[in-house]
């Protein structure tokens, strides 16, 4: 098992205002782990992204963000997405990420794409793995600003893997 290295680790948003102007938004804390099953040739991830780490570049957006109409960072600490099994080679090639995402308590099914590698061996923490996608604010019971916001919002993540503590003996 590789944890996912909460420092180096970096997902971000980004919602169309009146579908013209992107509104991006970096989110602090990535932590997790990446379970690798090297008999079956899979691996599988589970991630959790806080939405209280959440910034952007004006205060009101970052607050707006926060508010209950958008992650409700009170009620709804964090983001958490728990991968299929997938193909061990996908981290290196790139190719589809399919699981379930759970965003305001609301879990729905949800496909990333995995980008090809930035170097040989992405399981060693050296390079970044990164994947992207996007979801529907209305499918996670975001429905206001429906005349102002698009229903898309993007999604992009850029982890870094290091080894899992060990637990105490």
């Amino acid at each position: 098992m590789l944890a996912l290295d909460g420092v180096r680790s970096r997902a971000s948003f980004t919602v169309k205002v009146l579908w013209l102007i992107p509104l991006h938004g970096d989110f602090g804390k990535v932590q997790g782990s990446l379970d690798i099953d090297r008999f079956r040739g899979t691996a599988r991830v589970d991630a959790h992204i806080d939405t209280d780490d959440l910034r952007m570049r004006s205060k009101n957006y970052q607050t707006w963000a926060k508010s209950p109409e958008f992650f409700d960072a009170r009620l709804y600490p964090q983001i958490h997405f728990v991968s299929d099994d997938f193909p061990l080679v996908r981290l290196s090639a790139g190719g589809a990420l399919e699981g379930t995402l759970t965003l305001r308590g609301v879990a729905n099914p949800v496909r990333f794409r995995i980008l090809p590698s930035e170097c040989a061996h992405p399981l060693s923490g050296a390079c970044a793995v990164r994947a992207e996608g996007a979801i529907r604010r209305g499918d996670f019971g975001m429905h206001s600003r429906r005349g102002t916001l698009t229903d898309k919002v993007a999604l992009r993540l850029r982890i870094f893997v290091s080894p899992a503590p060990s637990p105490p003996p």
